[in-house]
């Protein structure tokens, strides 16, 4: 298990490699210049090319677009993410800061999704072609058709303008304590809003898991023992078919980090979804850069999970 938990992070070291050089190429492609973000045209004009020029010279921008990818690949392998173009601040602490509050945010979106879909999608199965199976797979569908942020401001309508039960922006209130019941308090409806979003595809993959699973020889056998219907379909046929449920799960992360970005700017939430559309807005390279790297490592260490508990579910995988 080590030999194989050791191989997959080295051959993560040229995947990452290849991600950051294909956003590095598509980020230097797209129209904007970080100096002529940091300033208004007008003042731009008054101070003239030569001043932009020295600006572009002090930050490295005056030297061919791969050379500055290998000198910033060198500075990352030393754990330098540098600083900031906006506001020069460093890197990593910005990243730092904000990557702890999305971890929160998709941790809890997650568990919500995971709550729902699981038991949902059982009883879909199996009541297989009854007025339940029906009822769930119509809501489903519906819940699959409804985009994060109409759903988003659906549920701030309803939960915080009309029965004020929760807020409607932010991570904690303003002058309050940041006591844990109050920035639960606040993560209730964006932690929603992405966990029913996940949980709606999910109920199908867990139904679907689950009907081949109960047509297996093994869980027949299970019933002509004589054996409790649910300890057949907990016991016996779940664990087996949680095995492609797990590999859902890890592959919806990347739409689940897409997700956070429309729902951290629609609530406020100080995640890494609002540093990268603030850094995309300033043209601020080194964010961007520290961001996306961050949410690729993020990526390749949840399939690694995925893969590790492919052995905890069955026993017949094993890894040497």
């Amino acid at each position: 298990m080590g030999r194989y938990i050791l191989r997959r992070l080295v051959v993560s070291v040229p995947v990452l490699a290849a991600i950051t050089l294909a956003v590095y190429i598509m980020m230097n492609l797209a129209p904007g210049d970080p100096v002529m973000a940091m300033i208004d045209p007008e003042t731009a004009s008054a101070l003239g090319p030569d001043w932009v020029e020295t600006q572009r010279e002090q930050l490295g921008l005056n030297q061919p677009m791969p050379v500055r990818y290998v000198l910033w690949l060198g500075q990352v392998a030393r754990g330098n993410f540098g600083f900031s173009y906006n506001d020069r601040q460093p890197v990593s602490a910005k990243v730092s800061e904000r990557f702890w509050p999305t971890l929160k945010l998709m941790g809890t979106a997650q568990a919500i999704a995971l709550t729902i879909a699981v038991p949902l999608g059982i009883l879909s199965a199996v009541r297989q072609y009854s007025r339940t199976d029906y009822v769930l797979t119509v809501l489903a569908f519906l819940a699959v058709s409804i985009p994060n942020f109409f759903l988003a401001l659906g549920l701030i309508y309803i939960f915080a303008v009309t029965l004020g039960w929760t807020p409607t922006a932010g991570m904690g209130t303003i002058g309050g304590t940041g006591s844990f019941f109050n920035s639960l308090h606040h993560l209730i409806l964006p932690a929603s809003v992405l966990g029913l979003s996940a949980a709606a595809p999910l109920i199908r993959y867990v139904r679907s898991s689950m009907l081949e699973t109960l047509s297996q020889d093994y869980v027949q056998v299970a019933r002509a023992k004589g054996l409790h219907p649910t300890a057949v379909v907990i016991r016996h046929a779940l664990r087996n078919a949680l095995i492609p449920v797990v590999t859902i799960v890890a592959l919806s992360l990347p739409s689940l980090i897409g997700g956070t970005v429309i729902v951290e700017a629609i609530f406020a939430w100080p995640g890494m979804g609002t540093l990268v559309i603030t850094s995309l807005h300033a043209v601020d390279y080194p964010v961007i850069m520290a961001a996306l790297l961050v949410i690729g490592i993020a990526i390749v260490i949840s399939n690694l999970i995925a893969d590790l508990l492919y052995a905890l579910l069955d026993p017949r995988i094993r890894y040497s």
